[in-house]
């Protein structure tokens, strides 16, 4: 009983012969048509992104016209030689420590508002004008050792050295400042005792 129905079908097939009515295909086709429409609609997409990679070649061209126009210059006039290296050098933006890292950003960051505020809350008068005086020279030094640093970092490029020493720098100032805090304490509260032995 046992049929293969592989063949079974096979040779029903082969008895009878299935004819489809005259113009089945082009009924089929056009009902095909009305129930899914072309898409017009993919047309102007594809030449609108046609339009858009054009547009954003040419602008491209142009771009890297313009950067090889300012690069290439006859080598043989030196006055265009000499300008272009001096507009050039005056374009670059000089790097600062805060620019190399975002770890180094905020130790700078943290040490300049810590210079600031020990700035801020220094109390200045005519008793200790000389004292002040002499750690605004050495913080003006240091300062002046910062810019020199700052350019050699622009020059060089990052380096341990120039990176340490500028830490050192902005350390070295806030020590300073918070000794001369102390000193000017220590004067005040002096200064306090002193008129209260004279009051007794």
């Amino acid at each position: 009983m046992a049929q293969d129905l592989k063949k079974l079908f096979e040779k029903e097939r082969k008895e009878r012969k299935y004819s489809m009515k005259s113009g089945h295909e082009d009924r089929f086709m056009d009902r095909l048509d009305k129930e899914l429409p072309l898409n017009t609609k993919r047309n102007y997409r594809f030449w609108f992104s046609m339009a858009a990679s054009i547009v954003v070649l040419f602008g491209l061209g142009i771009y890297f016209i313009t950067q090889s126009g300012n690069i290439a210059q006859d080598p043989d006039t030196p006055d265009t030689n000499v300008v272009n290296v001096n507009t050039e050098k005056e374009n670059e933006i000089p790097i600062s420590l805060g620019d190399l890292s975002p770890d180094l950003k905020k130790i700078e960051d943290y040490y300049v508002a810590s210079i600031n505020l020990q700035l801020s809350e220094l109390e200045f008068n005519d008793d200790n004008k000389a004292l002040v005086d002499a750690y605004m020279e050495q913080l003006a030094e240091l300062d002046g050792e910062y810019n020199r640093l700052n350019q050699e970092l622009n020059e060089l490029g990052p380096n341990d050295d120039t990176i340490s020493a500028l830490i050192n720098n902005l350390q070295l100032r806030l020590q300073l400042l918070q000794k001369l805090k102390t000193k000017l304490n220590q004067l005040k509260s002096s200064k306090n005792e002193q008129e209260s032995s004279y009051s007794i």
